[in-house]
């Protein structure tokens, strides 16, 4: 039986992962298997989800044809997302059938195309018909990208997963997790992690301190250390109410 066969796969994301030989928790099979059209992982460091991302990348590249776009605050970490899919298309062999296949940039006989981007604005237009969009690291990714490349999703109604550790109170992927609608949340802290030890956090949080330790551990949305003001205090001040000096457009 092939991979294309094989129908437990291809109705379960999750049963891909499984047969690249990694167990996924139940957290990853809950994100695997949804049906939401609009995604946010707030996630720790170490929890497995750029490798379920990718592993959702691979299995909708194989069962539902199309162009998966992979986007990364730089060109380093899109290459990390990127290798995650091709070692399983390593694992999965001959099953997997390739017919092009770069650093990044990965073709297929069904005429499904992943392609990995680092995340600037040049590099991401042009692109339409998106089937899935991934936005790795997105705390880091500039917002005016951001709302770039939405529209390439108008067309196709694909679907938009942005995956991120926090990276203080600031940017879009902050302000969709605080009061976007339309998103299926999900958040993964340290805790919820069975690979990550009590002993190594115990040591991580001597190291690294409160700050860094709550954002990258336990997913807060803790203010820059330098900023001078709070984020209530400046939101706070902010009214609809106050006239504008000067109308807009003079």
């Amino acid at each position: 039986m092939t991979l294309k066969d094989d129908l437990a796969i291809g109705l379960d994301p999750a049963e891909l992962m499984i047969r690249c030989g990694l167990q996924p928790d139940p957290w990853q099979e809950r994100v695997l298997r949804s049906q939401a059209d609009r995604q946010l992982l707030l996630c720790c460091r170490q929890s497995g989800k750029s490798t379920t991302t990718a592993s959702l990348a691979l299995h909708t590249a194989l069962y539902s044809p199309g162009l998966i776009l992979l986007l990364s605050p730089s060109l380093r970490q899109s290459q990390e997302l990127f290798r995650k899919i091709k070692d399983a298309v390593v694992v999965l062999g001959e099953s997997v059938a390739v017919t092009e296949e770069s650093a990044l940039r990965l073709e297929m006989r069904n005429g499904s195309r992943i392609i990995s981007l680092p995340g600037t604005e040049q590099t991401v237009r042009g692109f339409s018909g998106v089937k899935l969009l991934i936005i790795d690291e997105a705390s880091l990714v500039a917002d005016d990208l951001y709302y770039a490349i939405r529209p390439m999703l108008g067309v196709s109604r694909g679907k938009l997963i942005c995956l991120s550790t926090p990276h203080g109170k600031r940017g879009f992927f902050h302000k969709e997790w605080s009061e976007g609608s339309g998103w299926e949340r999900t958040k993964i802290t340290a805790a919820d992690c069975p690979r990550i030890s009590g002993e190594f956090l115990q040591e991580e949080r001597q190291s690294l301190g409160d700050w860094w330790f709550q954002q990258e551990y336990f997913c807060e949305f803790v203010q820059n250390e330098d900023q001078m003001f709070s984020f209530e205090a400046v939101n706070s001040a902010l009214s609809a109410d106050v006239k504008p000096l000067f109308e807009v457009g003079t």
